[in-house]
């Protein structure tokens, strides 16, 4: 039974540190930084995806931008523990992907 795509990919992680690294391919302050012209972005995906799957689903989602997945490196973050009201509880564990794109390819909007 083949997934969706969708639930494959359920959404785009933004955090300071995705938010530096998706902004490393318009980097020039750096000889090093101007190196990276290939755009990373981070996403949510299913805990069960393969590389392999995330890559085509990706390239399924963004179909009309014409993209091309060059790699995909996974994340499995563990649940950590957490306290409300007294009583100790757990965050949810997530597995995240950081999908390396061709370069020249962007997955932001053109304003």
């Amino acid at each position: 039974m083949k997934k969706s795509p969708y639930s494959i990919i359920k959404s785009k992680y933004m955090t300071e540190k995705s938010s530096v690294l998706q902004g490393l391919k318009d980097a020039t302050s750096n000889a090093c930084l101007a190196k990276c012209n290939k755009p990373k972005y981070v996403f949510l995906v299913d805990k069960t995806a393969t590389k392999v799957e995330i890559k085509h689903a990706l390239e399924e989602i963004y179909k009309e931008k014409n993209i091309a997945v060059k790699s995909v490196n996974t994340i499995n973050a563990k649940r950590k523990k957490r306290r409300v009201r007294g009583r100790l509880g757990f965050k949810p564990a997530f597995k995240k992907a950081i999908v390396t794109l061709d370069a020249g390819d962007s997955l932001d909007e053109e304003v």
